[in-house]
């Protein structure tokens, strides 16, 4: 049998008891710096001004919105890591008929608690057997007759495998960008360096817009060329990003 006592006898040792009275006081001393500093290292939800599903689609003109979606399986939605999304097809009622910016698939998500890592349409589109072909940040400029602003997006080239062997595969391309405590990042590696500097501030979040344009001609689906695409994320940007500045994102600098 053990000799107990002279086990315990061992926690009694000057040595020991100096060491684990270091660690008591580190371990104090560590919580009241970073409470003097006002340093937050858990964050607290940011909830959105106004749910995303509550987005004015009357003030989207001149887009329509012509379907909704809502992602039914519910381990796609615990892996998206948020309920706070929306998934709409938007029309251009602008657009000649046929054009291939004449429709938009818009995705926009919402983390109030960003503790997980960003997703990327890189990621999801492969996953789902799409190719990736190049990759480039892309500069657009929004309400530019106005002054407005300048963002950085990142657009993603993928191929989309058809099922009539005499076809090429057709190219397509998703932009993206994320709101992130008030500012604007075009990649993933940008999100996470920003929310990290945040080390003063109570709350944190992150927004992604992410889109693409498309359009159907005889059953087959078509796709804008680069800077028909880009003149398309433009118009799109300068009527959907000052609705979610005005309604939706939080006023950061809480």
């Amino acid at each position: 049998m053990p000799d107990l006592k002279h086990g315990f006898r061992n926690y009694l040792q000057p040595a020991f008891l100096i060491c684990a009275a270091v660690l008591a006081i580190g371990g104090s001393s560590m919580s009241i710096a970073i409470k003097s500093f006002g340093l937050f290292l858990k964050k607290e939800p940011l909830p959105l001004k106004k749910s995303l599903d509550l987005l004015d689609e009357n003030g989207l003109a001149p887009y329509k919105v012509i379907s909704k979606s809502k992602i039914e399986n519910e381990r796609i939605v615990k892996e998206l890591g948020t309920e706070d999304y929306i998934e709409w097809v938007l029309e251009d009622t602008d657009a000649p008929a046929g054009s291939p910016v004449g429709k938009c698939s818009l995705f926009i998500t919402y983390y109030s608690l960003p503790d997980r890592v960003p997703h990327v349409p890189e990621e999801c589109y492969m996953g789902v057997g799409y190719q990736s072909l190049a990759s480039d940040m892309v500069t657009i400029k929004i309400n530019k007759e106005n002054g407005g602003k300048t963002l950085q997006v990142k657009s993603i080239v993928f191929s989309e495998k058809r099922s009539d062997f005499w076809q090429s595969d057709a190219k397509f391309s998703v932009q993206y960008f994320f709101n992130v405590n008030g500012r604007y990042t075009s990649n993933r590696e940008q999100t996470r360096l920003t929310l990290n500097k945040n080390i003063r501030g109570k709350y944190s979040y992150f927004s992604k817009v992410e889109w693409n344009f498309f359009n159907k001609q005889y059953g087959t689906n078509i796709y804008p060329g680069e800077e028909e695409s880009i003149a398309a994320s433009e118009k799109l940007l300068s009527v959907i990003l000052p609705i979610l500045e005005r309604d939706h994102w939080p006023e950061f600098g809480l």
